[in-house]
Parts: structure tokens; sequence; C-alpha cells
């Protein structure tokens, strides 16, 4: 789910006349609410059908005390789950889409994305700070956050806090930061934490110039690789960034794209692998294909600008600590 939208992963073998689907996914309590979520969904559109919920944990889930930076597996949340799509185990599965590897396994698709809700990354503060920001914490106050990208960008704009990697699912992050007093504050996601229904522990939402969040909320979090997007005026917005671990170096950029879409249009998916998880019937090919060359064209762009060099010495870094 970026900012998160969900997506339903399905092997493509499977046949759409079973009677009963049986949904994977991942045993944490915000997974499960995002399948529970996407289910609803499509039992309303298809009322004929019967869904069964398989839960599993990942090795994401089962190595808590290790950055997941520093694993060194590419599908920490997601192995597990493709291997019982591959043992026909369950039908399709439903993931975050921050947690899918940019690359899926041969035979797998993105079946759809669930419309983005807010992709911005939220502070969730120690009690004792509840009404501070991370421009007022005390110096050298510890935030927590798992994430690389997240760390390089805000130790780059707060150079007066540390950060330190926190581990563990919503709720295990959350009594960390409460019932210890190691952390000042957490970084989390906006999304997952509107989605645990913890509105009220959202003490600040970053906006793009302090951190920038994940493509798609995808890449996961063990590269310091960002993006902001806006449209105004028919014209795509794509801001890119790299960072170096430490914050000290980076290469951001802007580009801009026209997109163009009628306001009647009605075609159908499209059987193009390669945009078959965005296709939406209002939205025509070009403007997808004009989206997503935008992406490439900026890629590129910081590419020339020596962003590869940042990111090696940062894989570097992070593989020797």
């Amino acid at each position: 789910m970026s900012g998160n939208g969900n997506a339903a992963v399905t092997a493509e073998e499977n046949s759409p006349k079973m009677r009963v689907i049986r949904v994977g996914t991942r045993k944490s309590q915000l997974a499960r609410i995002q399948t529970d979520s996407v289910v609803a969904t499509l039992k309303a559109l298809h009322p004929d059908l019967q869904f069964e919920i398989i839960a599993m944990s990942t090795t994401g889930d089962k190595i808590l005390d290790t950055a997941l930076s520093k694993i060194g597996e590419k599908s920490l949340f997601t192995k597990e789950l493709e291997h019982a799509l591959e043992r026909n185990e369950v039908d399709l599965v439903v993931h975050s889409l921050k947690d899918l590897p940019t690359v899926l396994p041969p035979g797998f698709t993105i079946g759809a994305i669930c419309k983005r809700e807010n992709p911005h990354d939220a502070v969730v503060f120690h009690p004792k700070f509840v009404g501070k920001t991370l421009e007022t914490l005390p110096e050298k106050s510890v935030v927590g956050t798992s994430s690389l990208r997240r760390a390089a960008q805000l130790q780059r704009k707060f150079p007066h806090l540390e950060f330190r990697s926190i581990r563990g699912n919503l709720n295990t992050r959350l009594r960390k930061l409460d019932e210890q007093q190691e952390f000042s504050a957490i970084i989390l996601a906006t999304a997952g934490l509107q989605r645990m229904g913890w509105h009220n522990r959202v003490g600040q939402i970053l906006r793009p110039e302090e951190c920038m969040y994940a493509v798609g909320q995808e890449g996961g979090c063990s590269v310091p690789v960002a993006v902001h997007t806006a449209m105004k005026d028919g014209q795509l917005y794509l801001t890119g960034g790299v960072w170096s671990l430490d914050g000290s170096d980076s290469i951001q950029d802007t580009m801009q794209a026209t997109i163009h879409v009628p306001a009647q249009h009605e075609d159908g998916p499209e059987d193009d692998p390669q945009l078959v998880g965005i296709t939406a019937r209002n939205i025509p090919r070009g403007p997808q294909l004009a989206a997503q060359n935008l992406g490439i064209s900026l890629a590129n762009l910081l590419l020339s600008k020596g962003a590869k060099n940042i990111l090696d010495v940062a894989r570097q870094l992070n593989d020797a600590h």
C-alpha cells in the first residue's frame, strides 16, 4: 500500500472459478487491518465468492534485533507469502507496496493497487514531549526509525538530534517509546497510524521539504532514496533525491510532465504487464506512460549528477557497520 496503496499479488495461473479465495497476509495487526479492508472491497464486488484469510510470519517479523538494512534479505516481509503462492496454498496476498521487492518473482503480478492514502511520515512523541516538534526537541534527543531514507534526510535537516534504529511492529514500537526512556520520538508512516486508529498519537506530519517519502512507499527502508509528487494544472511534478547515510551529501532535482486525462475516458484494463497494477478505468495509457517516463528521466538525471556514487558509498558504509 503506497502511502500507501495496498498491493494484491496473484499467481497468474490461478483459476477465476474458485468459490473460496484464500488470501495471504502477514500476522501483524496493521497487515490484518489492511487485508480486511481489501477483502471487504472484494466481497462487495464479488458477493458470490467466499474469502479465507491465512496469516503467517515473515523473516522481517522474526528478526527483530537487527536493523532492516543490515539483514541483507531482499524480500523481508514477502518471501514466505511468495512461497505460499508458489505452492498454491493461497490464491493472492496483500502487502504494503513498500515491502514488495522492486522486481517480482517470475509468474507473479501486482493485480491491484488501492487508492493512495496520506504518503507522508509522522512523528510520535514520548508522552513527556507532547506538543514539541523535531525542531524544538532538546539537543541530543534520540529519535527512532527503522528507515535509512528517513534517518538520512532528518539528520541533515535536524543536526541537533540523534537517530537510532527501532524495530518491531507498530504496537511494539509505540510500547518501546512510551515505556522506555531511550527514545524522545519515533517516525512512522502517517497512513499506518491512521489505519490503526491512532490519529491522536500523530504529533507532527513531516512536510516534503523535511522528509520526502519512498517511491509509492516502495523501495523498502534500506535505501536513502525518496520522492515527492504533485499535480497542478495538468502538470505532474516529480521531485527525487538521494542522500548519504549521515545526510551530509545530497542530490535532488525536480522534473515535470504534462498529463492529459480526458474527463470521459472509459478504457478497460490493458494487458501490459508493466502497467497491470496501476491501470484505472478513467486513466488512459498515455498519461500512465508519461508518468512512468518522467520517473525514468528523473532517475537518469540524478544518476548523471552523481547519485550512483552516493548510493554505492551508503551501501558500503551500511554493510560495514
